[in-house]
C-alpha cells in the first residue's frame, strides 16, 4: 500500500536558500529513482527568524520513511533544520474502506 507523507520542521531564516537547494536536489533524486512525485513548501510568515517548512511525497512505497532518512543524511539536511523533523503519513480514504 502506498501513503502520502507530509514532513514538517522549522529552520533559521538564514538558511532558507541552501536548505531550499539542498531538500530540491534530494527529492529531484528521490523522484527520478522511485517514480515517486514531491514538493517542498513553507510558511510565509517568520517567526523567531524561523520558518516552518513541508516536505511532501505522495503516493510513496512502502519503506519509504527510511529511505527517506537515509537522503536526508547523506544531504546534510540536519546542519539546517532546527529540532526535529515530523512525520506524518496520510492514505486515501478509498483505500481505507
Amino acid at each position: 500500500m502506498t501513503n502520502d507523507l507530509y514532513i514538517y520542521y522549522r529552520a533559521r531564516t538564514a538558511d532558507a536558500d541552501q536548505l531550499s537547494k539542498a531538500v530540491l536536489r534530494m527529492q529531484q533524486e528521490l523522484t527520478d529513482k522511485y517514480g515517486i512525485s514531491s514538493t517542498l513548501k513553507r510558511r510565509p510568515h517568520i517567526q523567531n527568524d524561523m520558518h516552518t517548512w513541508m516536505e511532501v511525497y505522495l503516493a510513496a512505497p512502502d519503506g519509504f520513511e527510511n529511505t527517506l532518512s537515509q537522503a536526508v543524511s547523506a544531504y546534510g539536511l540536519s546542519v539546517y533544520i532546527s529540532g526535529e523533523r515530523h512525520v506524518e503519513h496520510f492514505v486515501d480514504v478509498a483505500s481505507c474502506v
